[in-house]
């Protein structure tokens, strides 16, 4: 069996765990967590990043410094994880949801300016599958209108837009480091602030339960206090420990990535040529990082036989995200603004093929024969 995914593993996780437990220093903000921050602020040239729980509390994180209020409006796609919109909800805000472009599945932003209204506060763009939305664009919306704007970098660890880490061109970046992402923590993932020192002393504050517990640790004062609200997004330091072991290498596994990536563009070339499949799209300006490789079969009949042959062929590929406009929260707590043109008819096509750091050639070729085979080539 091909599974679709195989969390990251580089070799050092278990080393690094157990001397995070000899330090007998496990519930985090220890030597590991300061490494894994520091080592992202150094490679994104980030202003400050802090681990978090996951990517779900970073976006909650963002939602907080973004101090929206319930009535506030946040526009997004619609084809995202339920989290980015969760993370506004809980805050009592309204989701306008925005098509997606069909070329790379992200947010249209020639539609974002439609859809503000005197109550929006916030644009949230999802960087889907680690390709930027057209970030200049959306920038020039936000400080023209004076929104703010949080980039749902969760599948974008090591991309860049036109040069700039994604995570650190809007107000605030949130990543992810779940199982399934190109780096990993189990559960885990981290904020960007790329704002001013109030913002991340308030962030340090939200992270520690609402404490200035951050500042007594540093030295500043002799002892901490409740001073605002927050909530426990410190993630242990045992998953600390197990991100090091991956950012440790993190090039090479970013190689490793691409070079399946590429062998399978290459190799489904012809099909697309052929207008049987489509294939992803990488806009000028843009660096992937190989977070995942799709395809786009014809409909979604075509689409569900394609994922039963590959099952019946020990391969898994899976298919996401039922839009969040159709889905019964996404009803309640949201709206879509203008046509669904493309973000229905486009995810009832799309399907995911087995991508993960330490896939075998024989694997990857095993992939390429059996969809080649699905589509008679």
């Amino acid at each position: 069996m091909i599974n679709f995914n195989v969390p990251p593993f580089s070799g050092k996780e278990n080393e690094y765990i157990a001397e995070a437990i000899s330090n007998h220093k496990i519930c985090g903000d220890g030597s590991f967590t300061k490494k894994c921050n520091e080592w992202l602020e150094k490679r994104f040239n980030a202003k400050k990043v802090l681990l978090t729980t996951s990517g779900t509390s970073a976006l909650e994180m963002a939602a907080l410094l973004c101090d929206v209020k319930p009535g506030d409006e946040v526009i997004m796609p619609s084809y995202t994880f339920c989290s980015t919109a969760d993370a506004f909800v809980q805050r009592g805000c309204k989701i306008v949801f925005v098509d997606v472009r069909p070329d790379t599945m992200n947010i249209d932003e020639e539609l974002i300016e439609q859809a503000i209204t005197d109550k929006t506060k916030v644009i949230c763009v999802v960087h889907y599958a680690g390709v930027a939305c057209e970030m200049d664009t959306i920038m020039d919306i936000a400080h023209r209108h004076n929104l703010k704007v949080v980039e749902d970098a969760a599948q974008a660890v090591m991309s860049s837009y036109k040069g700039k880490a994604l995570g650190t061109i809007g107000d605030y970046g949130c990543y992810s480091f779940h199982e399934t992402k190109n780096y990993s923590m189990g559960e885990g993932g981290a904020i960007v602030i790329n704002t001013n020192i109030e913002d991340i002393e308030k962030a340090e504050i939200i992270r520690e339960k609402g404490t200035n517990r951050s500042k007594f640790w540093r030295g500043q004062i002799d002892k901490y206090t409740w001073v605002d609200y927050g909530s426990s997004y410190l993630p242990s330091e045992l998953n600390a420990a197990y991100l090091w072991a991956q950012l440790e290498v993190a090039d090479k596994i970013n190689d490793s990535r691409l070079s399946v990536w590429n062998k399978y563009y290459e190799s489904f070339k012809s099909l697309s040529d052929s207008g049987k499949i489509e294939l992803p799209v990488i806009p000028e300006g843009c660096v992937h990082n190989a977070h995942m490789f799709y395809i786009k079969c014809n409909d979604l009949e075509e689409r569900t036989r394609f994922i039963s042959f590959m099952k019946e062929h020990e391969i898994g590929c899976v298919f996401h995200y039922i839009p969040l406009h159709s889905a019964p929260a996404g009803i309640q707590f949201g709206r879509f603004d203008g046509e669904d043109k493309f973000t229905t008819s486009e995810s009832d096509k799309l399907v995911r093929l087995p991508l993960w750091y330490g896939m075998k050639d024989n694997e990857v070729e095993s992939v390429i024969k059996t969809v080649k085979q699905f589509f008679g080539m």
